[in-house]
């Protein structure tokens, strides 16, 4: 339970830590590269006739040998991703003195870090040699030349002492210690005939050497090169599967606040959600929808614009039926409203320009009829009257516009907007209004005011804008509400409901504004936002804390569902159920029913006096009877899932937390910090206890991703630097220096974003932010891909071709933070950043029934338009 650091760990001791270790790197490396060109040579032995070179003792092939490459992994991996090794001056002039014309990359690069320059750490990141004489960047080609016999004298010369000589004489001490470990290598029967670089060709093909240059794979984030080794099981990158899988997504549920997707909710109807309320989604917008069904403008993945438009749709089939206004809006759709007095014939709009520039648009030939410059302030609300369509109200900061538009019979930029306003003194915000049914007008203000608007004559001194004949005044008045009052709405029986931001009130009025009924919304559900009706007396209520409430005023409300209000970051899936927990930087800790979508239970942080802190990752324990979950102060918390109840409050660091993840068999516990430490916590009692076993230093920078091995011994874990990095838990927390030993290990998860199994995923031209989070199903067919331009990405595991297709989808509205698939692969849930929005996709197999899968492509597209309940 001791979170505190131990005797001899303070800063003095960590450094001589780092020192040492860096130490033995470089000294473990030389002893690799040694092993390497042992290999190699017995490889040329074994595959070719030979030749003595003099005072060396060993061989090399002739030099009218040659070797030929099949079809497979040269012609898959180009030259930036094939690795051919990062070569000190010692291993040049090995190329150059004993390596045959015909081979011209040299010894091969084989295991434990021979790819690397002396000192580097990780087969990524920014540990690199720069001693004088380096050959160049990795990756680089060089020709080799052909032996020249008048140097072999001076080479095998022991009596020469010039600075020029002693490079040479260090590596004939060189050659001859390779030449000892090749004496001492075992042959390949010896080691279960699995060589790592034989090919199918068998023994004493001129084929099987064609793996010399293809044990490892790299690619390149920011210029540094990212070396992974290949798996002693893959002959050739030919062999891994390629495009898009044959498993698909279709959304089955959203817990929204803003995102992308149009959510159609039936109260009572349809499958899923409390009392069998069910969902279906509108998914033909391509950036954040504010009004239904109008959305801002944004760019796509390669940073093209996009631009803001309406689309008008069917909400029966989902069907789009007119794209309106492309190209004449200006950042992006304000406000929004249907006429009604004729069913819907024509559109008012008001874009988000300066001018806040008010339109009227033709629905069915999607042609603009008038336009006018509106205000310069916010505009929050725009309505047709429903009694008379020359009629429009606008509303927002500081005003309240009515507007008299002729030019109804549909000639395109023919129509007049005419505006009329009364004096009055005018309150910060009138954020919204209703019609009455005789025709008056009703507004709510930011001061808790119901003002009472009524048609009047205009005299001779105010003439209303465009000589119009007609204004409106007040005509009654009452205070309904403490601060601002959000949403009015006119109920069925003619009766008029208002909702109060600050008194959190609902209060149904009379005529004359008489009150009759009231009730108050609990606090954790936030303030009135907006108001509809229901069945019968039923009212739905949503709020400013992302729920959507059901009931009526005299038997209170009960949420349909309650989401976050802020950015999101942690996820995780419970092992057993179709569960999943969610937290992020609105503090509240989420416990969500997929199979029921609904909220199991939420906990608040600043209930728990954390008003600082939140959440930024989590993991359940495999019995799934606790959850762990990492905060930004570098604090963490293990839960009961029933309880709710904290059974570890402990701290490690004095920085965020990036990952936790439960070993597979529930016995440790890792934590991974921005302080480049990964600390490691034996677990026992299902979870509720921990004490600390040791701590994994030696990240340059912060972890970003973890994995734990099948064996539960041990981890692999991805940095900020791109560093990939594997250590031995279980034998101490120590850092296994020869990653090419780690190639054939099987991890019981793969979420790390680095790696051989995944390096498809990623973009061409990519920064090193373009993946955000990564996810492999249990049943290891398919990886799912979180990325920085609102999708999610559906790939076949292993994806390890450059440039893999994916099915992509699209629905949120910001930079997709995180995704994880449910314990039996159903479903995959994504979470939204600052959209705060969580998507649960249910995964299609191949042949099975439901929406059509995405197009694959590497390139932005539409997805479909719509998706229903299958």
């Amino acid at each position: 339970m001791d979170g505190a650091a131990g005797p001899g760990e303070g800063p003095a001791h960590e450094t001589l830590q780092t020192l040492s270790q860096r130490l033995r790197v470089q000294e473990e490396e030389m002893e690799l590269v040694k092993a390497a060109l042992a290999e190699a040579l017995r490889l040329l032995r074994l595959h070719g006739p030979t030749t003595t070179l003099q005072g060396y003792g060993i061989s090399a092939l002739t030099t009218n040998s040659s070797i030929t490459v099949p079809p497979g992994l040269p012609s898959t991996c180009g030259p930036s991703l094939v690795s051919r090794g990062t070569q000190t001056e010692e291993e040049l002039e090995i190329e150059q003195s004993s390596g045959p014309p015909g081979l011209s990359n040299g010894p091969p690069a084989l295991p434990g870090g021979s790819e690397e320059p002396s000192g580097t750490q990780s087969e990524g990141g920014c540990s690199s040699s720069s001693g004088a004489g380096s050959p160049g960047p990795p990756g680089t080609l060089r020709p080799v030349q052909p032996l020249q016999r008048s140097d072999t004298p001076r080479r095998n010369s022991s009596s020469s002492s010039s600075p020029s000589e002693r490079p040479r004489q260090k590596l004939s001490r060189k050659a001859a210690s390779s030449a000892n470990l090749l004496l001492r290598s075992g042959s390949t029967e010896s080691r279960g005939n699995k060589d790592p670089l034989s090919s199918p060709g068998g023994p004493g093909s001129r084929r099987s050497n064609y793996n010399l240059e293809g044990i490892s794979v790299k690619m390149f984030l920011r210029g540094r090169p990212i070396t992974m080794y290949i798996p002693s099981g893959i002959r050739s990158l030919e062999e891994l599967p390629s495009g898009p899988p044959p498993e698909a997504l279709g959304l089955d549920w959203v817990v929204y606040f803003i995102a992308c997707v149009v959510v159609l909710y039936r109260p009572g109807g349809g499958p899923g959600g409390p009392g069998g309320g069910g969902q279906r989604h509108y998914r033909g917008h391509t950036d954040c929808v504010r009004w239904t069904s109008g959305q801002t403008a944004g760019v796509d993945k390669d940073g093209k614009p996009l631009q803001p438009v309406v689309h008008i749709w069917d909400s029966e089939t989902l069907l789009k039926l007119q794209e309106i206004g492309l190209g004449a809006f200006e950042r992006g759709v304000g406000a929004l409203a249907f006429s009604a007095a004729d069913q819907g014939a024509f559109l008012c709009v008001v874009d988000d320009s300066n001018e806040h520039m008010l339109s009227v648009w033709d629905c069915s030939r999607g042609v603009k009829l008038a336009e006018i410059k509106s205000t310069n302030d916010s505009v929050l609300a725009v309505g047709f009257s429903p009694r008379d369509s020359s009629c429009i109200v606008t509303s927002g900061k500081s005003h309240v516009h009515f507007w008299n538009w002729s030019g109804g019979t549909g000639v395109p930029g023919n129509g007049i907007l005419a505006r009329k306003q009364g004096k009055y003194k005018k309150p910060k915000f009138i954020p919204c209004f209703v019609f009455l049914p005789d025709g008056n007008i009703l507004t709510g203000d930011s001061e808790g005011n119901i003002l009472t608007w009524g048609r009047s004559v205009s005299d001779s001194k105010t003439p209303g804008r465009g000589g119009a004949k007609e204004t409106y005044t007040i005509v009654a008045q009452a205070h309904a509400h403490e601060g601002s009052i959000f949403a009015l709405c006119l109920r069925r029986d003619g009766t008029v409901l208002s909702g109060g931001g600050r008194d959190r009130r609902l209060v149904q009025w009379g005529p004359g504004l008489v009150a009759l009924q009231e009730a108050e919304i609990p606090e954790h559900f936030g303030a009135v936002r907006a108001i509809a009706e229901g069945l019968g007396s039923e009212l739905l209520v949503g709020t400013t804390k992302n729920a959507l409430l059901r009931g009526d005023l005299a038997q209170g409300f009960s949420p349909v569902i309650q989401g976050h209000t802020d950015e999101l970051w942690g996820l995780c899936t419970h092992p057993s159920q179709n569960r999943f927990l969610t937290c992020g930087h609105d503090r509240q800790l989420c416990l969500w029913d997929g199979e029921g979508h609904a909220l199991a239970w939420s906990m608040d942080l600043k209930a728990m006096q954390m008003s600082s802190e939140t959440g930024l990752c989590a993991d359940f324990h495999p019995s799934g009877a606790v959850v762990v979950v990492g905060l930004n102060t570098g604090r963490w918390l293990v839960l009961d899932t029933e309880t709710r109840e904290i059974v570890s409050d402990i701290t490690d660091g004095n920085e965020q937390l990036s990952v936790v993840r439960y070993s597979p068999d529930g016995l440790y516990l890792a934590i991974g910090s921005h302080d480049n430490m990964i600390y490691i916590y034996s677990v026992s009692s299902c979870g509720t206890k921990s004490s600390r076993f040791g701590r994994c230093m030696g990240h340059s920078s912060f972890i970003t991703h973890l994995d734990w091995s099948k064996d539960g011994n041990f981890i692999m874990s991805n940095s900020g630097d791109y560093e990939i990095l594997y250590w031995d838990v279980a034998g101490g927390c120590k850092l296994l220096r020869n990653r090419y030993e780690s190639r054939d290990r099987e991890w019981a998860t793969y979420t790390c974003v680095l790696g051989f199994h995944v390096y498809g995923v990623w973009p061409d031209g990519s920064d090193g932010t373009d993946i955000n989070s990564l996810c492999r199903s249990h049943n290891e067919r398919v990886v799912a891909v979180a990325d920085d331009f609102c999708k999610v990405h559906l790939f076949q595991y292993p994806c390890a071709r450059a440039k893999a297709p994916s099915r992509m989808y699209s629905g949120h509205g910001s930079h997709v933070t995180s995704v994880r698939f449910t314990h039996d692969d159903s479903y995959l849930v994504s979470l939204g950043g600052k959209d705060a929005s969580i998507f649960q996709w249910r995964v299609l197999g191949a042949g099975s029934s439901g929406p059509a899968p995405a197009t694959p492509s590497r390139t932005p597209s539409l997805s479909p338009a719509s998706s229903l309940d299958v």
